[in-house]
């Protein structure tokens, strides 16, 4: 399980990365682009990730981790379920992101 707590640290560990709202939400950007943002009323991470890695992880469970249900799935946006998630599994799915946001 992931709380919001360990998200925004594992998050903010990251060099050059800033907290602000986005649609109320708290994101994560390195600059102005976003590579994570927190749901709090679902309890779930939505992490920028490029379809390679959105198929590998979402194989895991689809229950946990899947595509955004739109057009922002098919962008690499996927969901992940933090009640649910192993701490691990969510740090390297968080890497990921950051360093496909940050190398862009």
């Amino acid at each position: 399980m992931v709380t919001l707590e360990l998200f925004r640290e594992l998050a903010l560990s990251f060099t050059d990365v800033n907290e602000q709202a986005h649609f109320e939400k708290p994101s994560f950007r390195i600059g102005k682009k976003i590579f994570a943002t927190y749901d709090a009323k679902n309890n779930q991470a939505c992490l920028k990730l490029n379809e390679i890695d959105q198929s590998v992880f979402s194989a895991y469970d689809p229950s946990i981790i899947f595509p955004v249900p739109n057009k922002w799935g098919k962008q690499g946006w996927t969901l992940f379920s933090l009640d649910k998630i192993r701490e691990d599994m969510f740090n390297d799915a968080l890497t990921t992101a950051y360093q496909n946001v940050g190398k862009k």
